[in-house]
């Protein structure tokens, strides 16, 4: 068993791809019209294809259900804050810091998807030392190991 991608139906191929290509910078892999591929592992299909396909009518696909979200994470979170509000977003809410130290945003895309770009893990760590914090206080306030803390030090987390 291999894991390949995470698909969503969308109402308007064209305005989901520059969406996630503007905002997200993901590229086209595969375009099959009603089904495109994107960098990511994240597959758009259109409403009206998907419904076929699970003997549905489209109205019983419930956009805006806030049920799961797509989560990346990001070096740079403010600069990436600053970029997002360059667009026309519907925020979940604005940057937030997560109880563990990680600062994240939830934005929806056009059809209401719940989208989480977080604060990269290492980034959050290398601020946290930055900051004076040993590498077992690093560890204590992100809820994690030790080991976890030196591995993303290391490159492996």
């Amino acid at each position: 068993m291999k894991y390949i991608t995470t698909l969503i139906a969308v109402k308007d191929m064209e305005k989901s791809k520059k969406f996630y290509h503007d905002v997200l910078g993901l590229e086209v892999v595969a375009d099959f019209g009603a089904n495109v591929a994107l960098t990511g592992g994240i597959s758009l299909q259109t409403a009206d294809t998907w419904k076929d396909f699970i003997y549905k009518q489209e109205s019983d696909i419930i956009f805006g259900n806030n049920a799961g979200e797509l989560y990346f994470e990001e070096d740079d979170i403010d600069s990436f804050v600053e970029k997002l509000n360059s667009f026309d977003i519907e925020y979940v809410h604005p940057l937030i810091e997560h109880s563990w130290g990680q600062r994240a945003v939830r934005f929806y895309d056009p059809d209401k998807h719940i989208i989480e770009v977080g604060e990269n893990m290492a980034m959050v760590i290398k601020r946290f030392m930055k900051s004076g914090l040993s590498v077992e206080e690093t560890a204590e306030r992100l809820y994690a190991s030790v080991e976890y803390v030196m591995g993303c030090l290391e490159g492996r987390g």
